[in-house]
């Protein structure tokens, strides 16, 4: 069927270009308050998040943290024995996970929920206008009454400076949580959480993996310990670490005599090589804004989109461009996509309704939280929590702070997940207004920690009343009596 072309202008209330978790929960808001709104989306309806990033790399790795569980206990140990996971069904849970790369489930809820879909490209093509191409070449012209969000996500890099990398077809994240086959070696170039996430995962799954390593140490954002305690375990599951290690260039090479097999031969800074079956770069993201229309409203593509707290783009006139989730930069997580969604989605609201912006802090249309205590979780074996803002950064923004600092293993709860308990809990508590200001968990089960650490943190509740949150017995939470003695001390 034939798209329709672009000389009848179709108009909406909101349209949203992108339809991953961002998108949805946009549209989301501004349908349920009767405003007609249409999604744009050129791939999947789901986005990055439910068929390429989060939902199938945890997919993977729930069953390695499962395992590991089972090994770390007296009477479970004897039952698993020496049992390595059954990559078949590894792969096979992971494909019902993303839905056999389908979408027919997400589309069917933007039907129940009134949200209509445009299948193509949306650019912008003027004040409130967005072109749609259909891949039949067809194009509509949509019109928003009040406003478009613009919600394409980020991208993965690749470096510019490896020779012969773009020929040699290397892997992003979409072929690493999405490849069929568990490839026999695998070399991981990047230390941050797509790198030591995927090398667990696949390492798990019967790869030789290498980890190869600009700096020094891994999750370089985080605090040192959760990189070093990641590194361990890493190690402890076979994968070979290499820092101050650049990659200098990568050639792919057919293999005599195999139908369509290759390999990758990486030439190392020292001099060093390294054969591979596949490599992974996981070395940072960008935004999907090169060809979605900045310049007709005089903006730079290719750009980070400036926002303010309620999620307008800066620098163009008339209030009615937004811009949520990964594409403006502030925090590169699904999670606070999703709650700057519903922060944008409130303004979209509050605007078309002729009703003022609360966008003082903590107010209905001010995405304050971004700032004050972006939780994060890297589902490595030891697992890393954390929330707000680590010693360095702290120090940095000139705070006064102390910091206390326990060990894990020392909680009696914590004797419950494994007979070898290791882990390590921190806060940074602001001395002068005597509220924690960050929070880093690492060793098994701590995801389950950051949300009171995270209620703490944004909430900012004072040290007088957390001390009345009494954690309860025997649970890992009981390491919040030690940090809370450490900052009364």
């Amino acid at each position: 069927m034939t798209s329709p072309q672009s000389t009848t202008p179709e108009e909406f209330d909101v349209i949203v270009i992108g339809a991953g978790p961002t998108g949805e929960n946009v549209a989301d808001r501004t349908a349920a308050a009767g405003l007609r709104t249409v999604i744009v989306e050129s791939e999947l309806v789901g986005g990055e998040c439910s068929y390429w990033a989060c939902m199938p790399s945890k997919a993977l790795l729930r069953p390695v943290a499962a395992l590991a569980d089972a090994r770390a206990v007296a009477g479970s140990r004897e039952a698993v024995g020496g049992g390595a996971l059954d990559p078949a069904a590894v792969l096979a849970r992971r494909d019902s996970f993303t839905s056999h790369w389908q979408d027919d489930g997400q589309v069917q809820w933007l039907r129940d929920t009134g949200i209509e879909l445009a299948r193509g490209h949306g650019r912008l093509a003027g004040e409130r206008q967005v072109t749609v191409e259909a891949e039949d070449g067809g194009e509509r012209l949509l019109v928003a009454r009040h406003a478009v969000a613009i919600c394409t996500g980020s991208r993965p890099v690749l470096p510019y400076d490896v020779t012969g990398l773009a020929d040699a077809r290397p892997w992003t994240n979409r072929e690493a949580t999405g490849s069929p086959t568990v490839p026999r070696r695998l070399a991981v170039v990047g230390g941050g959480v797509v790198g030591v996430e995927l090398a667990t995962a696949w390492r798990a799954l019967g790869s030789e993996v290498v980890l190869l390593v600009r700096g020094s140490g891994l999750l370089p954002r985080m605090e040192p310990f959760a990189g070093e305690l990641v590194a361990d375990g890493l190690r402890d599951l076979g994968v070979d670490l290499r820092f101050g290690t650049e990659v200098t260039a990568v050639e792919r090479r057919a293999l005599d005599g195999a139908d369509g097999a290759s390999e990758v031969a990486l030439t190392l800074g020292d001099g060093g090589r390294l054969t591979v079956d596949e490599v992974l770069y996981a070395t940072g993201r960008a935004p999907r804004t090169a060809d979605v229309g900045l310049e007709q409203v005089g903006l730079h593509p290719g750009n980070w989109l400036d926002v303010d707290d309620s999620c307008t783009v800066l620098g163009v006139d008339g209030a009615w461009l937004y811009a949520a989730g990964d594409v403006n930069h502030r925090a590169l997580l699904t999670h606070q996509g999703k709650y700057q969604a519903r922060i944008t989605g409130g303004a979209i609201v509050a605007r078309a309704q002729a009703r003022p912006l609360d966008t003082a802090r903590w107010g209905a249309h001010a995405a304050s939280a971004d700032s004050a205590g972006a939780p994060q979780v890297v589902f490595t074996q030891p697992e890393v929590a954390s929330v707000g803002l680590t010693l360095h950064a702290a120090e940095q923004a000139g705070l006064r702070v102390k910091v206390i600092d326990h060990d894990l293993g020392a909680v009696a709860g914590a004797s419950l997940y494994g007979d070898d308990y290791r882990g390590r809990a921190r806060v940074v508590f602001d001395l002068d207004r005597e509220v924690l200001v960050g929070a880093s968990f690492v060793g098994p089960g701590v995801s389950e920690l950051l949300h009171s650490a995270t209620i703490a943190v944004v909430g900012e509740v004072p040290i007088d009343r957390l001390w009345h949150a009494v954690p309860a017995y025997p649970t890992i939470s009981e390491v919040w009596l030690r940090l809370l003695e450490g900052c009364r001390g």
